[in-house]
C-alpha cells in the first residue's frame, strides 16, 4: 500500500497535470475546476492511476464494508494529506473520500472488536481495501499479524472549538445520537418504495432516501429512528434474523 500525501503534491499538480504521486509508484493528478478552485487541496477531486476519486463534502450517514489494512513505521514521521505528521501510535486512518478530520468507528466483522479513529490521510489505493489504519488502530482491532480484515466503517462526526481554531475530537458518547437502519439500496425506485411500505407496518417507520453513488441514482431504504446506538444495533440484529442480511446502522449528526 502506498500513501497519497495529497496536500504536499497539490502546488505542483496545479501546473503539471500528470505526475508520479508523492508516495511513489502511483500516478496522481488533482482535478481543478472553477467549482473547486477555492477548496483546499485535499477537498478537491483527484485521480490515482487513472481512477477518479471525489472527496465527500459531508460524512452524514456514511457506512462502508470492505477490507481494512494498516501502515506503520515506513511512514512514521511523514506528512499526511492534511499536513499533519503521521504518528503510527495515534488513532488515525487513511480513507479515499471521507472528509479529513472526521471520526469513524471501525468494527472487525469476525472478532467483534471496534476502534474509533480520526481520518487525516488519503488511501489505501489497493483494490478492495476501504481504510488504512495506523499501527495502534490495527493493534486494537487485532489485525497487525494478519495484515488485513473485513470491517465495517461508520462515520461519527467532528466539531469545532472556540477562538477560531478548528479541533477535531470525538463526542463524549458514541451511544447517544440519531440513528437509523439501512436495509437495502436499489437502482429501481419502485423496488425501494415497495420494501419501505412492507417494513413500515413492521417497524412503524420506514422511508426512502435518494443518493447518487458512482454516477447512479440509488434509492436507500431506511427503517426506524433511534436515539441510542445500542437500540439501533439491536434493531439490526432483529432485521438480519428476519432475512435482511445486509442491514446496518446509519448515524446522523
Amino acid at each position: 500500500m502506498l500513501l497519497l500525501r495529497l496536500l504536499q503534491c497539490v502546488a505542483v499538480l496545479v501546473f503539471v497535470p500528470l505526475l508520479a504521486s508523492c508516495g511513489g509508484g502511483h500516478t496522481t493528478r488533482v482535478i481543478e475546476t472553477p467549482e473547486t478552485r477555492e477548496l483546499k487541496g485535499w477537498q478537491k477531486p483527484y485521480e490515482v492511476d487513472g481512477r477518479r476519486y471525489q472527496p465527500l463534502r459531508d460524512h452524514q450517514g456514511f457506512q462502508q464494508r470492505g477490507i481494512a489494512s494498516w501502515y506503520g513505521r515506513k511512514f512514521h514521521g511523514r506528512k499526511t494529506s492534511n499536513g499533519e505528521i503521521y504518528d503510527m501510535y495515534a488513532l488515525t486512518a487513511a480513507h479515499k473520500t471521507l472528509p479529513l478530520g472526521v471520526y469513524v468507528r471501525v468494527t472487525h466483522l469476525q472478532n467483534g472488536r471496534s476502534v474509533v479513529v480520526r481520518v487525516n490521510d488519503r488511501g489505501p489505493f489497493v483494490a478492495g481495501r476501504v481504510i488504512d489504519l495506523s499501527y495502534v488502530g490495527a493493534q486494537r482491532l487485532g489485525i497487525v499479524d494478519a495484515g488485513t480484515a473485513m470491517v465495517q466503517v461508520q462515520a461519527l462526526g467532528y466539531q469545532q472549538t472556540d477562538r477560531g481554531q478548528v479541533s477535531y475530537r470525538p463526542p463524549s458518547s458514541y451511544d447517544i445520537g440519531h440513528f437509523s437502519v439501512q436495509v437495502g439500496a436499489f437502482s429501481v425506485a419502485g423496488n425501494a418504495y415497495r420494501l419501505a411500505t412492507r417494513l413500515r407496518s413492521r417497524s412503524g417507520k420506514a422511508d426512502v432516501q435518494t443518493a447518487v453513488i458512482n454516477g447512479r441514482q440509488m434509492y436507500r431504504v431506511r427503517v426506524g429512528e433511534y436515539r441510542s446506538l445500542e437500540r439501533a444495533e439491536k434493531a439490526v440484529l432483529d432485521l438480519i434474523a428476519g432475512g435482511f442480511s445486509g442491514s446496518f446502522v446509519v448515524a446522523f449528526d
